[in-house]
C-alpha cells in the first residue's frame, strides 16, 4: 500500500464520500478505476491528482509523501503549502544533530523526509564548526559535481524559501522526480529554477517549483579515503577554495571563545 493511497482513503473518509460519489462527482472517471489508486493497484495520473489536490486542498507533495493521519488535518491545512515543519533532532545537550541520509537508502529520504520517526531513525554525527542553522549530509551519486564523488557525502544547511537562493552557489535539491542531487544554482523564474553542474559535460537544466520539497546550501564535505585531489579539473577551484576558508575561520572563532 502506498502513502498516496492511504492519503486519498483517509481524506474521502474525512468528508464522508463514498467510493461512487468522490469517482463520480468530483473526478469525473469510474468508481473501479478510482479504486485502483485507493487500493494502490494503479497509479493515478497528473491530472487526477490535481484534481484531488485541488479538492482537498492538500498539496501533490503532501498527498505523495507524507503519512498525513499522523499530524492534525487542520493543522496541515494552514501551512504554507502545506508543508509539514521540517523535524529536528538534538543531542542530549540541546545541540542540533546532522542527520546522515545513507547511501544505499537514499531514495527512502523521499518518503521520510518529514516523518520525524524516519529522520530519528538516522545515524548523527557533530561538528563543531556547523553550528547556526540546520545541517543534514546527504550522499553523492555520480560525476557531475567534482569533487564529490560515490562514497562522498554533502553536508547541506536547510534553506527555508527559495529567497534564499544565492547565484552560483551549491545546494542539495530534494525533488518530487530526481530524488536527492546536489547542482549549482544559476536562475529562477515563476515556475521553475534553472541549475548546473560543475563538470562541463552536462548542460544546465531547469527543476519545475512544484517539484522541490526541500533545499540545502553547501555547507562542508565528507570525502571518501581513496579521494584523489587531481580528480576535480572541471571544478570551481576559487569557490571550493573560498568555502574552505569559511569553514575554517568559523572553527576559529568557535575555538578562540574558549
Amino acid at each position: 500500500m502506498s502513502i498516496f493511497a492511504d492519503n486519498i482513503r483517509f481524506l474521502r473518509g474525512k468528508k464522508g464520500l463514498s467510493q461512487q460519489s468522490f469517482a463520480d462527482e468530483i473526478l469525473i472517471i469510474s468508481r473501479d478505476r478510482y479504486s485502483k489508486y485507493e487500493n494502490g493497484r494503479s497509479e493515478a495520473p497528473y491530472e487526477v491528482l490535481i484534481k484531488i489536490s485541488k479538492y482537498f486542498n492538500v498539496s501533490i507533495d503532501l498527498l505523495l509523501t507524507v503519512d498525513i493521519r499522523k499530524y492534525p488535518l487542520e493543522d496541515v491545512l494552514k501551512l504554507p503549502d502545506n508543508r509539514i515543519v521540517l523535524p529536528v533532532v538534538v543531542d542530549k545537550l540541546g545541540n542540533n544533530s546532522i542527520e546522515i541520509v545513507p547511501q544505499k537508502a537514499s531514495m527512502g529520504y523521499l518518503s521520510g523526509y518529514s516523518d520525524p520517526e524516519y529522520i530519528e531513525s538516522l545515524q548523527r554525527i557533530s561538528l563543531p564548526f556547523l553550528t547556526n542553522g540546520k545541517h543534514r549530509a546527504f550522499p553523492a551519486k555520480g560525476d557531475s559535481m567534482p569533487p564529490f564523488k560515490d562514497g562522498s557525502f554533502i553536508i547541506g544547511k536547510y534553506i527555508e524559501n527559495m529567497e534564499e537562493l544565492k547565484p552560483n552557489k551549491s545546494y542539495v535539491f530534494v525533488t518530487l522526480n530526481d530524488g536527492i542531487s546536489y547542482k549549482r544554482f544559476k536562475s529562477r523564474n515563476e515556475k521553475s529554477v534553472t541549475v548546473t553542474s560543475d563538470n562541463s559535460f552536462y548542460h544546465p537544466y531547469d527543476i519545475p517549483l512544484r517539484e522541490i520539497v526541500e533545499i540545502w546550501q553547501y555547507a562542508s564535505g565528507i570525502f571518501p579515503e581513496d579521494f584523489e585531489p587531481d580528480n576535480f579539473e572541471n571544478y570551481n577551484l576559487k569557490d571550493m577554495f573560498l568555502e574552505l576558508r569559511s569553514d575554517i575561520k568559523k572553527l576559529d572563532d568557535k575555538v578562540s571563545k574558549f
